[in-house]
């Protein structure tokens, strides 16, 4: 299954001066299996270390200071031969500061070694924040990757084409059908692959169950009990709070009596962490965006759709039958979408209660609110006034109709979400 990240791998390879790699992302978004093919596609050999409770690889980094005894070490460690220049080495699972620590003397000093590290916590990540290691997040695929994963390819050009030239996308039914099927199943690759092979919902569903446990056994790590049971209660109660008519998080809907001061360290986590993605509400427009949000009301999405919607108990007849389903389901999809291109969340409400879904700052400066055409609303002015009260000269909105332009307002196909990056 080809990835981007190879792409970034690759110019990390030719790089004269590289350091270190971290990748870091969420469990089961395809790090480990995509720098291993990596490894078999362009280096001679790959020497693979799970860094997990690894007695012997820590006393090696704790022991040893020197590049050549710590690469001397690690070939006996590992029965095979490192080459500089030509042998990939990799660390997964990362999380040993001292482990870390010791490896910090590849990135202070010249040498050919290629080293790959692979963590998931982000909260680990903080600990080894250093200026030794390069580092490189990893999401899950988008739709971009998924049309390749499934051999539609020549799809994307089309697209990419329709964006640039506001002109209609030849195959935007076919299209908008295979989103579809993106929005159910999500970018996990695992699920991706097990729906490219076969539609058994009974089979993805358990690949969804033992994602979400992989979460919760990450979320275990937690020193304090009752964080940990917060934190689960948090991730499980996300699907309910998306599918109310305002999606604003309510504490009192996890548990009655529930209060911000309860839960704040658990969502703190999760969303420090990736689990969940949290969009925060704005009133009013004026630079940076951070300046104006406010921090008690917020949504939270899941990092994938796939999970969200094993977890909202849909099938395909009831999601495309529904559009209040499909609403949810694209909303949270667009979240990640802008979390893949380092954005952070904001969405606004007014006193009126006219909402935008989503508000973000380019990197330039420039405003741009996003809105999702909601077929159950058939004046939709939100984005209007937001765009007329604080002057805004342009917008997106997001709708399964073919791309078009009009009053300033680029009107996107679901499908071409991935070609945001290129007007934010």
């Amino acid at each position: 299954m080809k990835r981007k990240i190879e792409e970034h791998l690759l110019k990390w390879k030719n790089d004269t001066n590289k350091r270190p790699l971290m990748i870091y992302g969420n469990k089961q978004v395809g790090k480990t299996y995509s720098v291993l093919k990596f490894g078999e596609e362009y280096y001679k050999n790959t020497v693979y270390f799970n860094t997990d409770n690894n007695i012997e690889l820590y006393k090696i980094f704790k022991r040893e200071r020197t590049i050549d005894r710590i690469i001397s070490h690690l070939s006996v460690l590992s029965g095979e031969s490192i080459l500089e220049g030509d042998t990939l080495i990799v660390f997964d699972n990362l999380t040993d500061p001292d482990i870390a620590s010791g490896i910090k003397v590849f990135g202070r000093n010249k040498h050919n070694y290629h080293i790959i590290l692979i963590s998931s916590l982000k909260e680990n990540i903080k600990k080894f924040k250093c200026e030794e290691f390069q580092y490189r997040m990893m999401m899950s695929l988008d739709f971009e990757e998924y049309l390749t994963a499934i051999d539609n390819a020549q799809l994307i050009d089309f697209i990419k084409s329709s964006f640039r030239n506001n002109k209609p996308m030849p195959f935007h039914s076919l299209a908008l059908e295979y989103f579809d099927d993106f929005l159910m199943t999500g970018g996990m690759p695992e699920a991706v692959e097990l729906s490219i092979k076969q539609r058994n919902k009974l089979l993805l569903n358990s690949v969804y169950d033992k994602i979400i446990d992989a979460y919760k056994k990450e979320i275990s790590t937690l020193d304090n009990l009752i964080d940990i049971t917060r934190s689960i209660e948090v991730l499980d109660s996300v699907p309910f709070q998306l599918q109310k008519p305002n999606k604003k998080f309510q504490y009192g809907l996890i548990k009655t009596g529930g209060r911000s001061k309860d839960y704040e360290k658990s969502i703190n986590f999760l969303y420090n962490n990736g689990f969940v993605y949290r969009s925060n509400k704005i009133s009013t427009v004026k630079s940076p965006l951070s300046s104006c949000k406010d921090v008690d009301n917020f949504k939270l999405y899941y990092n994938d759709t796939g999970l969200l919607f094993s977890r909202m108990y849909l099938n395909k007849n009831k999601f495309l039958s529904s559009n209040k389903a499909r609403y949810t389901i694209l909303e949270n999809m667009i979240a990640i979408t802008l979390m893949n291109e380092g954005y952070n969340l904001y969405y606004y409400q007014s006193e009126g209660k006219a909402e935008v879904n989503f508000v973000v700052q380019t990197r330039v400066g420039r405003v741009i609110p996003i809105e999702i055409v909601n077929k159950d609303m058939s004046k939709a002015k939100s984005l209007t006034l937001f765009m007329n009260k604080f002057d805004i000269k342009e917008a997106i909105r997001i709708t399964d109709d073919n791309f078009s332009f009009k009053k300033g307002v680029k009107y996107i196909p679901a499908y071409a979400l991935f070609c945001l990056k290129d007007i934010i």
